[in-house]
């Protein structure tokens, strides 16, 4: 799992060029910004991603922080799509696919 960084410090980039921050990297930094063990900041991390799920799970699933964003869930449509290998015309299901916006304060420091 790879949470993208807001940091003044760069991290690795990837093969693609962007630069991320993995789930211990987060969770280091958490702990030494919250002054707490990395344990604790590994199990409060666990239970955002926990409760965000089911929250997002419920029938009109949406999660509002203040300033950070906002997670929703949104129903995608049954469609036709083409295989790109074949250029064969197949059937895509229906799904419920998960959006965020992102907050004022978010944009402004991004």
């Amino acid at each position: 799992m790879r949470f993208f960084c807001v940091a003044t410090t760069p991290f690795p980039p990837s093969k693609k060029g962007e630069f991320y921050m993995t789930k211990e990297e987060l969770v280091n930094a958490m702990a030494s910004d919250a002054k707490i063990t990395k344990a604790a900041a590994a199990a409060a991390l666990d239970s955002f991603t926990k409760n965000v799920t089911k929250a997002l799970k419920s029938k009109d699933g949406k999660i509002v922080l203040v300033g950070f964003g906002t997670f929703s869930k949104a129903r995608r449509a049954a469609r036709k799509g083409r295989n790109p290998q074949t250029g064969a015309e197949i059937k895509i299901k229906a799904c419920n696919v998960v959006k965020f916006k992102a907050g004022k304060k978010l944009k402004e420091a991004v």
